[in-house]
């Protein structure tokens, strides 16, 4: 099979696919994150693509039969009409459940003993006491809207500090098979929620919550699926966590929510805008930690090992006819 690999290359794994007697490599130079047109005779035979998003004349591929991005996001597959071709797909999920999980319980620290105002307070020199710097987290509980494998590292880190786990997930909770995960974390059996909750159900999630985080993708569905019902559900000292994806919450039902403090405060790392204005209001809250998406990205200091071991993992299981890790379904590439 032809394989054309279009991210950096992890060199130990690389140099382990050319030593296979049934894969040709053709590397394209320099990899790059963006979408652009490549040489027709690159590409036009290979049976296997890999990279982060597809060349704009990938209509050409006529022998593609997989496709491995390197992103957890899928976005950029949508309107290629991958299943109609017999084309499968995989990301790069599992690649950020440890460091994107860490962020969350990080930022749940920082937001219940207001590091923010400590901070501010020490470059001031304000010697200030006061009990608010000084709440805990055993006890709480965390709700997880989606629990895919972001959520379930969240939930085991969140278990070992002693929160109550509570769960939104549209069809339950179930273990997980055919997915990467980094060996010893996670909850691959689904065992680790103290309460599920299900489609049709948020409104009850939301009333008791301390935090919540959300976990799930950038779908048609999922855009604007926060707003003012949701936002207006949760208790007055809840904090919002969204690591996922900017849209998945209405901006201007965001906004409101801090401006009238329907909800005590908000860690974000993923916005509206890219990069966000410096005018936007979203800077100025003292209640908000604003974080340049940087929770998890292809700067994470173990991604391209990963990335890595997924693509040579399902490499391994394409040329024996195997199910793949991380395929996505035909549901998800119509953004279902």
């Amino acid at each position: 099979m032809k394989i054309v690999i279009d991210v950096a290359a992890h060199e130990p794994t690389l140099a382990a696919l050319r030593r296979r007697t049934d894969c040709q490599i053709e590397c394209i130079e320099p990899p790059e994150e963006r979408a652009r047109e490549l040489k027709p005779e690159s590409i036009q035979d290979a049976d296997v693509l890999f990279c982060t998003l597809p060349p704009t004349n990938h209509a050409l591929m006529r022998n593609l039969k997989w496709i491995q991005i390197a992103s957890v996001g899928y976005t950029q597959l949508f309107g290629l009409d991958l299943p109609a071709r017999g084309v499968h797909a995989t990301n790069a999920r599992g690649c950020f459940d440890v460091p994107i999980a860490e962020w969350n319980l990080a930022m749940m620290v920082n937001l219940v003993r207001d590091v923010r105002q400590m901070i501010r307070n020490q470059d001031a020199a304000i010697w200030d006491r006061s009990a608010t710097f000084q709440r805990e987290l055993r006890g709480a509980t965390v709700g997880l809207w989606g629990y895919g494998g972001i959520g379930r590292e969240t939930a085991r880190l969140a278990r070992q500090m002693g929160l109550r786990v509570h769960v939104l997930a549209r069809n339950g909770v179930e273990p997980i098979r055919n997915i990467y995960t980094v060996p010893g974390t996670g909850d691959p059996e689904g065992v680790m929620p103290d309460r599920i909750f299900k489609a049709g159900e948020e409104l009850e999630f939301l009333r008791d919550l301390d935090f919540l985080v959300l976990a799930l993708p950038l779908t048609k569905v999922t855009e604007g699926l926060i707003g003012e019902r949701e936002l207006q559900a949760l208790p007055r000292r809840a904090f919002v966590l969204n690591p996922a994806r900017g849209p998945i919450i209405k901006q201007e039902a965001l906004l409101r929510a801090l401006h009238e403090e329907w909800i005590a405060g908000a860690a974000l790392d993923t916005h509206y805008q890219y990069p966000m204005p410096p005018e936007h209001p979203l800077w100025k809250f003292p209640n908000v930690i604003f974080t340049p998406h940087i929770s998890g990205s292809s700067l994470s200091p173990n991604f391209k090992q990963r990335l890595w071991d997924i693509f040579s993992t399902n490499a391994d299981r394409f040329a024996r006819g195997e199910p793949l890790l991380n395929k996505l379904t035909p549901q998800q590439l119509n953004g279902a």
